[in-house]
């Protein structure tokens, strides 16, 4: 396919969430705050793992490795996003949609794939915990996390590819907050079957049948292995240990095929880019919470954290 002449195209043109003023800069306002506070929580959470020798383990080593990608993967959305709630024209270029949807592709799969290893570990703990370090040792680890990350691009460079190789001669408005394949798509005035088909393919696939199978395979083992258990306090206690990557793995697909797992309809847009404003601006908020609420070990180390911190200790431990 010669594709040097068919892109008659240099920039698109967001349609945005809203064109209410008034709901602009309510959005503006809130989803700032939000990105601030994904910066500073997921941060502060690699920082907390990296530096406690209590959550030198393998669930907190994927968490760390969750909560980089969740910085990058908002980072590729949210400050776009926020341009354009505060200007009138929201334009981006043809290579900025492209590179912005083959960050936010290979980060969303990603953070897939180490939701994936974060059930296989857990799956291991329970089902396996007198061979859990033998199992699960570092080189393993990083080889899981190398792994997703591989992934990740190289289907995000195949969709990205696909995507941006057809022909755009027509309109360049955007129904959408950023540059998501089906949206993109529907400008092209070429044959798109193919591309559209790698599309469905990779959520099919790579968001699936690979990552989403996994951990309902793992939960299977998991519970089985959990009723097990004789004790309710031991059944509670194994449990507690999944809660919040239940919770975080839920909210992350559900948002993801609430978006792409319907028909192109008009009716369905305005869904679309609410379920995208939770996968894409709400999640990587989310996940640190999550888990910063609900993990007891997190939760002691970060008021221990803060306790250090306070003037109240600092001035006792002066005196």
């Amino acid at each position: 396919m010669d594709v040097t002449n068919q892109t008659t195209v240099v920039e698109f043109v967001f349609s945005g969430l809203t064109d209410n003023d008034i709901l602009k800069s309510v959005l503006f306002i809130l989803f700032l705050h939000v990105y601030l506070v994904t910066i500073v929580a997921n941060l502060g959470l690699v920082a907390i793992v990296r530096t406690t020798s209590t959550l030198q383990n393998p669930m907190y080593y994927f968490l760390s490795y969750l909560s980089l990608v969740d910085i990058f993967y908002s980072s590729t959305i949210t400050p776009k996003m926020l341009v354009d709630l505060s200007c009138w024209k929201n334009t981006i270029s043809f290579e900025g949609c492209a590179l912005q949807f083959f960050f936010y592709a290979a980060l969303a799969a990603t953070e897939s794939f180490l939701l994936s290893t974060m059930s296989y570990d857990r799956y291991v703990a329970i089902c396996h915990p007198l061979h859990y370090v033998s199992i699960m040792t570092k080189k393993k680890c990083l080889s899981l996390v190398l792994v997703s990350f591989s992934i990740g691009f190289l289907q995000s460079s195949v969709q990205t590819s696909f995507a941006f190789t057809v022909q755009f001669c027509g309109s360049v408005l955007i129904d959408h907050f950023y540059c998501d394949v089906p949206s993109v798509l529907r400008l092209s005035c070429s044959d798109t079957s193919t591309s559209g088909m790698m599309v469905i393919m990779s959520l099919i696939g790579f968001y699936g049948i690979s990552s989403l199978s996994t951990i309902l395979i793992s939960y299977v083992f998991i519970i089985v292995s959990i009723l097990k258990i004789k004790s309710a306090k031991g059944r509670q206690k194994a449990f507690s240990t999944c809660s919040s990557h239940i919770i975080c793995a839920s909210v992350f697909y559900g948002s993801v095929f609430l978006t792409y797992l319907h028909s192109p309809s008009d009716d369905n847009v305005r869904e679309s880019k609410v379920a995208a404003v939770i996968y894409s601006v709400m999640t990587p908020m989310l996940n640190p919470l999550i888990y910063s609420l609900r993990n007891q070990e997190v939760k002691k180390v970060i008021v221990q954290v803060i306790h250090n911190l306070s003037p109240f200790h600092t001035s006792l431990k002066n005196g």
